[in-house]
């Protein structure tokens, strides 16, 4: 089994086998191809990068180019058990919009996302003044995808807002998972399993 980042091994492990997936933003497929490999979940991806809609294609997947943004609309109500957006949601125009979009796909949703309030993102900002450049946020602020910085405290109050039901909440520190408390300030990356 090819290894998976931290947050798909969190996810993969917490999937039903044989369930009917939707992996929104899915990369490569390696999540799919974990799923399908040791679950046999029915796996399908909607990916926005040509080059890793090819690469997925590739390894036998059912992926199609396409947006969140503009795309979800086309799904079918509860087609899926479970939706997946990893890594994906502070890339999209409409954060709230995407969340309501994947409890009508499917009857839970995975959602990860790096976390903005880490403590050395703060203290990037605190002591050097400008936005961070790290392992987990690689990219310039110019040349980000990132266009929304979400933080724990931020995604929970929209998950309460919405009136979204948490099923699940895990953190990471590192390819480490760590505890609850105190996640805002000290998880790089957070992944929730909702239900609308």
């Amino acid at each position: 089994m090819t290894s998976l980042r931290p947050d798909l091994q969190i996810i993969a492990d917490n999937i039903a086998p044989g369930s009917r997936v939707l992996d929104v933003g899915c990369g490569d497929g390696a999540l799919m191809a974990a799923l399908r490999d040791n679950k046999q979940v029915d796996a399908r991806g909607l990916e926005i990068d040509p080059a890793n809609v090819a690469s997925a294609v590739s390894k036998g997947l059912s992926v199609i180019q396409g947006d969140a943004d503009a795309d979800l609309s086309a799904y079918p109500d509860g087609s899926f058990d479970y939706a997946i957006l990893s890594q994906t949601l502070q890339t999209t125009m409409r954060p709230d919009a995407i969340l309501d979009e994947l409890l009508r796909i499917g009857r839970q949703a995975f959602v990860s996302f790096p976390n903005f309030a880490h403590w050395r993102v703060r203290m990037s900002l605190l002591f050097g003044g400008r936005m961070p450049v790290t392992r987990l946020l690689p990219e310039r602020w110019y040349d980000t995808p990132n266009i929304h910085h979400v933080t724990i405290d931020d995604f929970r109050a929209l998950v309460r807002e919405g009136k979204l039901q948490q099923e699940g909440q895990w953190f990471l520190s590192g390819d480490k998972q760590t505890g609850r408390g105190m996640a805002n300030l000290l998880a790089e990356h957070a992944v929730f399993l909702l239900r609308g």
